[in-house]
């Protein structure tokens, strides 16, 4: 049995008082101070973990006045703070052991879009893509393009003056900034904006902070101009943070922008942003260039750059082995095809721009002839990619890249210490083959793309930080690649912000190292923001990047054996992509409902590592403990449950989080470390409730598949339960709440009157040749069975009118509700006798065809391990493999399928396979990118779980079904997602199954010249 992981003691600090403080001084926002909160905000997408003494959420402007007021009392002085936006960053910049504040919860709200002036005011907690979506309708976008852009807030990019694909077209985040409204430590409410020379004055005679803060910088703006002129290197990628360079216009405006841009919240807190805006691009295009290796690719990216193509990107041999076994490969497969020779060794993606088609075709044509006319070595081939959604979808490759080069196995995994230099594109080959050379030296694999047009290359050594010699490395490859990019006129800081790498900052800035310490000490005379972060206070000296703690160092006490028992939760890197904030993305439904980053794959999984690690003090190896029987059975687990001594057991807030997971494995699908929530969730609740009470519901919903033929049989008394005024209540007690009727039609009955035959080995063997070849068994779920067994009657249907002969399966528990619940060992056994009973059925050759999504693919990923061979095919996959009986034709009535968001995420061919299926039968098929529908199973059954079951499907599929005509035929895949559809609507959904029944149905009266009948 698991042991009690108590709370760890905490002295007394100014930072409780503070934050008692903050509380009774009308401060709106949330603070966070549980074990939890603190875990998850102590890392990032860093190589280092660093924990809070708390997490403060402000609603607005208002409580950041509050937070700073509070710093300025003297009674606070030792208290720090650090600014955290989307929590993605490489370098630790919002890593503190004070207070994080946390602006991406509340402060998200887009104030102000003014198209005519191209001109938009946000919050500083606001998505860029969030944003962009909102610009769209203008024809408007904010430029900087990120890889992150779906998680990066503004006030984020602002801080680490951030940039991406197409800097060179576009500048950095800095370049776009009008004006930012930020709030010093002081407590000072300030709007910045450019000034000239008479309104600088003016600010330079305040006697206020803001005063001194414009005389110090005016005055080193002026006496240091040469330095700063021979400092600061001329590059699209020039120094990020306190950028002296760009403070005094060479039109003579004075800009304090330029420091506050990249100055990681060194020197104030930004509430608002006044930003420039951009005409989105009316046409683009790809040039897609494949390479013998990725040298080549470098070296020809300067013929590519010279070709006036907006940007070039560039990607090596390792990220895109790693995207072939992504979930996006397959849209985009074509566009990178394998040559006679093999597969390529690097590419380059040229992206082209215009404003009308015409334009876009002329200057295709000159970038294809001239890489037709001017051949290059290693140059292997090239294909174009046109039209919006497929350009999207290759640069969303591009975009994974980085939490791509996480996705390998084993504990030695690329990390992020030394990956966003620049130098001079022209020096950038010469440069790269040093940089290999410097690794290849140290026997390091390692991953490498980048932005070839603005000498930006990211590179992400593979190491294991648990091991002393690979942290160790750290340090030497830090100092070797400084020393390079010193060789070739480059920076260490790119695109990616300094954070931990400040070590570095005095060597680069040189004699203009004190003059940043003087901005630091103006804006913030006793170093409460972000300390350690750029400059150090005079006297002081930065701390180094093996004095900060690795998560490694950590991890080392959990062991590499344990650590990979539990699917990948220890591993996740913090890339962040489970942090998406589009309602009709796929991760993460309970992160997009409650803005809570412990109820996310990221949060998640960084709780369940601590959970790990804490059991490691304890000597506990939680795989023995699984496997254990422990004495006490019930009486102990009910005496643990109630004893006060565990109410701040550890275990509780993990359980907590895990709580919210809808087990819809998007994480497990999207996720680019394959960080899977569902399969790690169940093997802790199995622990958790070795020692702790389940709730009532657990037992009732794992016995579903069990209960449910006893309960067909009480059908009327069940109805009772599940639909009257008592009934409900009583189950509401029971923690359970909106449940489904049974219908009055039997399957196994109406299977009979329909002479359909019940699939059994002996059955099956016994089919001649070609009877075997027009078989086909399809394996129904217990939910479609009891609850709506119609669709499979349907599917049965569908096989005939294609002139094949349908069986179906005897009842066979799939188990799945088991292993959502954590009961593992139960699980297990249902398991290998459902897998052993289906290979028996497949041993005949015959596909077997399942109907709801969610249960069929848990034959792929909860029964590895079980010794399945047979694959259950979803019902879309069979079809297509025998579209050539599928009768052509033109129908005009438009079809919408809205696809669970399990085979979203873990089967990307679905979508594709049913538009083949529907395009053969003449139908034009309206694909609908949803989210999470919120029932996901027996999730929105659940009491707890109701009220957030119905916010997701408000974000998602309300306005998905609301933009449905009345004619339309309007489809799901799943199960819980029909029924969520009629309990929040009364809309009642088919199933494809249905409607292709309706189709061959109309298609057998048509061909007999009879009256089509259409009964959707």
């Amino acid at each position: 049995m698991i042991p009690r992981l108590g709370a760890e003691p905490r002295k007394p600090s100014p930072g409780e008082a503070f934050l008692s403080h903050l509380a009774g001084a009308g401060f709106a926002g949330d603070i966070g101070r549980s074990a939890a909160e603190r875990t998850v905000f102590a890392t990032d997408n860093s190589i280092y973990q660093v924990e809070p003494e708390a997490i403060v959420f402000p609603r607005d402007a208002g409580d950041l006045k509050r937070i700073a007021g509070a710093l300025a009392r003297p009674e606070f002085a030792d208290v720090t703070i650090a600014p955290r936006g989307g929590g993605t960053g490489t370098n630790g910049q919002s890593l503190t052991p004070g207070i994080v504040v946390d602006c991406s919860r509340h402060m998200n709200r887009i104030l102000e879009i003014d198209p005519v002036r191209r001109i938009a005011r946000v919050e500083a907690g606001v998505v860029k893509d969030q944003l962009n979506r909102a610009l769209a309708p203008y024809g408007l976008f904010f430029a900087p393009e990120l890889s992150t852009s779906n998680r990066a807030t503004i006030g984020g990019m602002i801080a680490t003056d951030a940039c991406g694909q197409g800097s060179c077209l576009y500048g950095k985040t800095s370049n776009h900034v009008l004006g930012l409204r930020v709030v010093l430590a002081d407590g000072t409410d300030f709007l910045s904006r450019p000034v000239r020379a008479e309104e600088l004055r003016s600010l330079q005679a305040r006697g206020d902070r803001i005063g001194e803060i414009h005389r110090t910088l005016a005055r080193i703006a002026t006496d240091e101009r040469a330095e700063i002129e021979r400092i600061f290197p001329k590059l699209n990628r020039f120094m990020t943070g306190y950028d002296l360079a760009h403070l005094q216009r060479d039109d003579g405006v004075f800009d304090l922008n330029a420091v506050l841009c990249g100055s990681e919240g060194t020197l104030a807190m930004i509430a608002e942003a006044e930003l420039n805006l951009l005409p989105l691009p009316a046409q683009a295009a790809l040039v897609n260039i494949r390479y013998d290796d990725f040298d080549a690719a470098l070296e020809d990216a300067r013929n590519l750059v010279a070709l006036n193509v907006a940007s070039v990107e560039t990607i090596d041999e390792t990220v895109l082995r790693l995207a072939k076994g992504d979930i996006v490969w397959p849209r985009i497969a074509p566009f990178f095809p394998d040559d006679a020779d093999g597969p390529a060794n690097g590419i380059n993606i040229a992206e082209v721009l215009a404003e009308t088609p015409a334009a876009l075709a002329e200057k295709l044509d000159a970038v294809t002839a001239a890489l037709e006319r001017i051949p290059f070595a290693g140059r292997k081939g090239f294909t174009i990619t046109r039209g919006k959604a497929d350009v999207e979808a290759v640069w969303t490759m591009r975009k994974r890249a980085v939490g791509l080069l996480g996705n390998v196995d084993g504990p030695t995994r690329p990390v992020a210490f030394v990956e966003d230099t620049a130098v001079p594109p022209e020096n950038l080959a010469a440069y790269i083959r040093e940089f290999r050379a410097l690794l290849d030296g140290h026997g390091l694999a390692y991953g490498m793309f980048g932005h070839v047009d603005a000498g930006v290359l990211h590179v992400r050594p593979a190491l294991d930080l648990t091991r002393p010699g690979h942290a160790a490395l750290v340090r030497t490859i830090s100092d070797a690649v400084v020393a390079l990019t010193r060789k070739y006129g480059g920076v260490l800081w790119g695109e990616h912000g300094k954070g931990v790498r400040s070590e570095y900052v005095p060597a680069f800035f040189g004699p203009l190292y004190p003059r940043l310490q003087e901005i630091k000490a103006a804006f913030d005379p006793l170093g409460q923001l972000n300390p350690g972060k750029i400059v150090a206070p005079a006297g002081r000296a930065l701390p180094k990047i093996d004095a900060i703690p690795l998560r490694g160092t950590l991890d080392r006490q959990i062991g590499n054996d344990i650590r990979a028992a539990f699917d990948n939760a220890a591993y996740c890197n913090g890339n962040g992509a489970c942090f998406d904030f589009d309602a009709d993305g796929l991760m993460c439904p309970s992160y997009k409902a409650t803005r809570d980053r412990r109820q996310s794959p990221k949060g998640r999984a960084s709780l369940m590592r601590e959970w790990l690690r804490r059991l490691a003090e304890k000597g506990v190896d939680p795989r023995r403990e699984a496997t254990r029987r422990h004495a006490g059975g019930l009486a102990r687990r009910l005496w643990n449950s109630l004893d006060p001594a565990n109410r701040d057991d550890f275990s509780h807030e993990v359980r907590a989080a895990m709580d919210s997971c809808l087990a819809c494995k998007a994480c497990a699908g999207q996720c680019p470390v394959k960080v899977s929530v569902p399969a790690f969730r169940a093997k802790f609740l199995a622990l958790y409730h070795q020692r702790y009470l389940r709730p009532l519901k657990d037992p009732l919903v794992a016995a579903i598949e069990t209960t449910l033929p006893l309960m067909a049989r009480m059908r009327p008394l069940y109805n009772l339960v599940a639909g009257s005024a008592a009934g409900r209540a009583a189950m509401r007690h029971a923690g359970l709440t909106a449940l489904p009727l049974l219908p009055r039609l039997s399957l196994r009955r109406a299977l009979a009157r329909l002479e359909v035959p019940l699939a059994t080995p002996a059955r099956l063997q016994r089919l001649d040749a070609a009877a075997r070849a027009r078989a086909v068994v399809f394996v129904p779920d217990a939910f479609t069975e009891f609850f709506d067994p119609q669709v499979l009657l349907d599917a049965v249907t569908v096989a005939r009118l294609l002139g094949l002969s349908p069986l179906v399966a005897p009842a066979l528990r799939n188990g799945k509700a088991l292993h959502v619940h954590g009961y593992l060992r139960a699980f297990e056994r249902t398991a290998r006798r459902t897998a052993a009973a289906l290979d028996r059925l497949a041993g005949a050759g015959v596909p077997l065809v399942g109907i709801d999504p969610s249960m069929t693919l848990a034959f792929r990923s909860e029964y590895a391990g079980t010794g399945l061979r047979a694959r259950i095919l979803l019902p879309q996959e069979w079809l297509a493999a025998i579209i050539d009986r599928l009768p052509a034709g033109e129908r005009p009535r438009r079809h919408v399928l809205l696809a669970h968001c399990t085979e979203r995420a873990t089967a990307p061919a679905a979508f594709a396979q049913w538009r083949t299926v529907f395009e053969r039968l003449g139908v034009e098929l309206a694909v609908g990118e949803t989210g999470c529908c919120g029932m996901a199973g027996t999730f929105g059954h659940e009491v707890r779980n109701r009220a957030l079951s119905e916010t997701l499907y408000e974000m998602s599929w309300q306005p998905a079904l609301a933009a449905t005509g009345p004619a339309d035929v309007v489809m799901a895949t799943g199960y819980s997602c029909r029924s969520q559809a009629g309990l929040m609507e009364g809309r009642t959904l088919a199933h494809p199954l249905q409607a292709i029944r309706a189709l061959l149905q109309e298609s057998a009266a048509l061909s007999l010249g009879g009256d089509a009948t259409y009964d959707m």
